[in-house]
């Protein structure tokens, strides 16, 4: 099995990821509850089906709760040819490092 990449979160303000998509793969429910701003959602087994709207000249950071689902997106993307990279530790991990986790109203959510 090959080594899937990963950035942490406090990595993405520097190049390449400063510019990155990035791509919630969890649940409606949990992406309801809470995200981060400016992410694009798409659900892990809706992935395959929208990889036409997911831009191929950005990089893609994919994140779910703790890294496992968004890792094995991360393992397709990148066989699909796309720069993507896991975020180790994911919506968790992000809102430790005191990163903004939002609903889609605009206020404050929670990692679900």
């Amino acid at each position: 099995m090959p080594e899937i990449p990963e950035v942490t979160p406090d990595a993405l303000d520097a190049p390449p990821f400063a510019e990155a998509l990035l791509l919630d793969v969890r649940e409606p429910g949990e992406w309801l509850a809470g995200h981060a701003p400016g992410a694009h959602h798409v659900p892990m087994d809706e992935v395959a089906a929208a990889l036409a709207g997911i831009p191929r000249d950005r990089t893609i950071v994919a994140v779910c709760r703790s890294g496992g689902r968004s890792g094995r997106v991360t393992e397709y993307l990148v066989g699909e040819g796309f720069d993507a990279w896991n975020l180790a530790g994911g919506m968790q991990a992000w809102a430790a490092c005191g990163r903004p986790v939002v609903t889609d109203a605009g206020g404050a959510g929670t990692v679900a």
